[in-house]
């Protein structure tokens, strides 16, 4: 059952990420921008939980929608103040505010909360299914079933509703869109606010997983869910899930049989060897540019 039980962890740490990823992946698809803040948006949205529930003593859901609350906002607050001016620039502008969103957050956490690592109580009751030999806890069949149920929503959410239609529309071509009567500010600000919301979800879920909450608790995550967006094909929403999945196992199977050292090595040379093979990514479409 030890492998099974390594499969078991790892699509439960692969949701988390996928969960990221697909905040990433629907700012990329529709704004067309690389958000590198995002992974500090899951910290901010984990601080809020952790307050909420040890700070104020209230019960963890609403330390979960105080903290989808306050991220949606703060997503809303970056794309207005940080991104919206940069429209127009180059990808590296966009790029390098990115980078000062996330120092910004980093320190203005450490200032506010402190630099020590704090301990985070886990938002799911402690339960576990038996199965057999095997025991799954409550928090890993939470996880995952969270992270199925928000892809799927989210893809009906963009294939059906009228706000989803708008976004799809700006991310074929943002001019056309407005000429057809669209508002593509307030269509890329909604855009921010789902995908932070996502962020606090998933940092409550990271938390509760890793038992603990730091300033830089969402750097790494937050580059290891770009690059299962990357894997899957950025843009995709499948894609982001299922590279989220894939990435998941592969590091928890590295960690348990190869190396626990190498884990991250290994896992960002088979992106490479990924996208040398399909640099689209799994999901991926190939894009024709005229010259």
């Amino acid at each position: 059952m030890s492998l099974i039980t390594q499969l078991i962890d790892g699509l439960s740490l692969g949701s988390v990420y996928a969960v990221i990823a697909l905040g990433y992946t629907m700012v990329y698809g529709i704004a067309k921008m690389l958000n590198f803040a995002h992974g500090d948006v899951i910290m901010v949205g984990g601080y809020i939980c952790y307050e909420i529930m040890v700070s104020a003593g209230m019960p963890s859901i609403l330390g979960i929608l105080a903290a989808m609350v306050v991220c949606t906002v703060l997503g809303i607050t970056i794309e207005r103040f940080a991104y919206k001016p940069l429209r127009k620039a180059g990808s590296l502008a966009v790029l390098i505010t990115a980078i000062g969103v996330s120092y910004f957050l980093q320190n203005a956490a450490m200032l506010i909360f402190g630099s020590e690592t704090k301990t985070f109580t886990s938002v799911v009751p402690s339960f576990a299914l038996a199965i057999k030999d095997l025991s799954i806890s409550g928090l890993t069949l939470v996880t995952i079933v969270v992270s199925v149920v928000i892809m799927i929503a989210l893809t009906l959410f963009i294939k059906k509703s009228k706000i989803g239609k708008a976004m799809r529309a700006v991310s074929e071509d943002k001019d056309a869109a407005e000429l057809m009567g669209i508002n593509v500010n307030s269509t890329i600000s909604v855009t921010f606010a789902i995908g932070s919301a996502l962020a606090a979800i998933a940092g409550v879920l990271l938390c509760s997983t890793s038992k603990g909450i730091m300033p830089t608790t969402g750097s790494m995550p937050g580059i290891k869910a770009f690059t299962a967006a990357v894997f899957g094909g950025i843009g995709s929403i499948p894609g982001a899930m299922v590279g989220g999945l894939l990435l998941g196992v592969i590091e928890t199977l590295s960690k348990a049989y190869i190396s626990y050292e190498l884990t991250d090595a290994i896992v960002f040379a088979i992106l490479i060897v990924v996208l040398l093979v399909r640099p689209t990514g799994l999901f991926g479409k190939k894009i024709n540019e005229k010259v």
